[in-house]
């Protein structure tokens, strides 16, 4: 997939092979902010992220990664 779009764009995927799926429309807990579904291309498994943190997530299921806001 591309990592050429924006850190908030379906399809965007960011160096830890985090993809963007879609913007819920629920609002994100960093002021501003929406809450991206994003799924983990090495594992499947998809969460929550602040559109704010899309471009560093890494997957909390194999990567040790932060919990997200809720989907």
């Amino acid at each position: 997939m591309p990592r050429d779009k924006n850190t908030t764009e379906p399809g965007f995927v960011n160096p830890h092979d985090q993809e963007v799926i879609r913007n819920t429309g629920k609002a994100g807990t960093d002021h501003g902010q929406f809450v991206y579904e994003l799924r983990c291309q090495l594992c499947g498994h998809q969460y929550g992220s602040n559109g704010s943190d899309n471009f560093q997530r890494k997957c909390p299921k194999c990567q040790g990664g932060q919990h997200g806001p809720d989907l």
